[in-house]
């Protein structure tokens, strides 16, 4: 599959910790479905996957390597932490590598905007060795994403993605100008918490005892006017309320990352991402969002732990 026609992606922060799971989502899913929910991707021609070294607390990616790589696309990331040291990029690289059992990452991601340079000197290198195919960068601001390309223009490399938050409840690289800049530089956009962490789901639909489910209950509530709105939209277009938050993404030509512990996510991805809303159905969402105006878990948290990281270098 080609990179730049990537329609939808499969998370997997979700996968292989039962822990992790149980206390984001309410319930653990065991590695035997999880092969099934990566079948079924493969299958239905989305066999793009995003994936991390802390994700699953450290277990996805190990799961997921065990599954076989061959003929699906791999996205992967390197998070910096602490300061700078020599060569940290290439023996985390390694480690991926070792996860996934292969010699090349699809799409690789400095995660953090911290020492973007010295970092993206080393994802460079690996590039230039064919070990990456494609460079992204996420949670930069319009600022560090130019500074980025600006880094990788100069060596003739193209910068293949902005990876960051966005939902119809958070559209703030939208209002800020980052968006129309990756549009404007053929630079793909993808959104992760597209349905954020659970609070863009049906309301009436029984969760599981979860922190996310604790800590968006109230909210839910406030929430009421955008979800029946988002059900009416739903029934004109055979969708559920999630799959009009998934769709909602795909329509502003945005690449959702979602989640799908499950087959039946996946398939539901695949539908929602070919669904299409007109100007109307968009411009009312948005409206009836802005008017709310709940507030979210977003970037900021990651904002605030690049701040933490860079006062204490000084």
């Amino acid at each position: 599959m080609d990179v730049s026609t990537i329609k939808a992606v499969v998370g997997t922060n979700s996968w292989g910790s039962a822990v992790y799971g149980k206390m984001l989502r309410g319930e653990s899913v065991d590695a035997g479905v999880l092969k099934e929910t990566f079948e079924c991707a493969k299958e239905k021609d989305v066999a793009v996957f995003d994936l991390a070294q802390d994700y699953g607390l450290g277990k996805a990616q190990k799961i997921f390597g065990s599954f076989g790589t061959d003929g699906v696309i791999i996205s992967s990331k390197f998070t910096p932490t602490g300061r700078y040291k020599e060569d940290q990029v290439h023996k985390s690289f390694e480690k991926d590598l070792v996860d996934f059992n292969r010699d090349y990452v699809d799409i690789y991601w400095l995660h953090l905007p911290n020492d973007i340079e010295k970092n993206l000197a080393e994802i460079i290198e690996l590039y230039r060795e064919n070990k990456i195919r494609n460079i992204g960068i996420s949670n930069f601001t319009l600022e560090e994403s130019k500074l980025a390309k600006q880094i990788l223009d100069e060596v003739d490399i193209p910068l293949y993605g902005v990876q960051n938050h966005y939902s119809l409840l958070c559209r703030d690289w939208e209002k800020n100008g980052l968006i129309e800049w990756c549009k404007d530089n053929k630079i793909s956009f993808w959104a992760w918490a597209v349905l954020e962490e659970g609070m863009l789901t049906n309301p009436k639909t029984k969760s599981k005892k979860s922190l996310m489910k604790i800590f968006f209950n109230r909210k839910k509530k406030k929430l009421q006017p955008l979800y029946d709105l988002m059900e009416d939209i739903g029934i004109r277009h055979n969708l559920t309320v999630p799959q009009v938050a998934m769709s909602f993404c795909s329509n502003k030509g945005i690449v959702p990352v979602c989640g799908c512990r499950k087959p039946y996510q996946v398939e539901q991805l695949i539908a929602a991402v070919k669904v299409k809303l007109d100007s109307e159905e968009i411009r009312q969402l948005e409206n009836e969002a802005d008017r709310l105006n709940v507030k979210i878990l977003g970037a900021d948290i990651f904002r605030f732990a690049v701040k933490k990281q860079k006062r204490g270098k000084k």
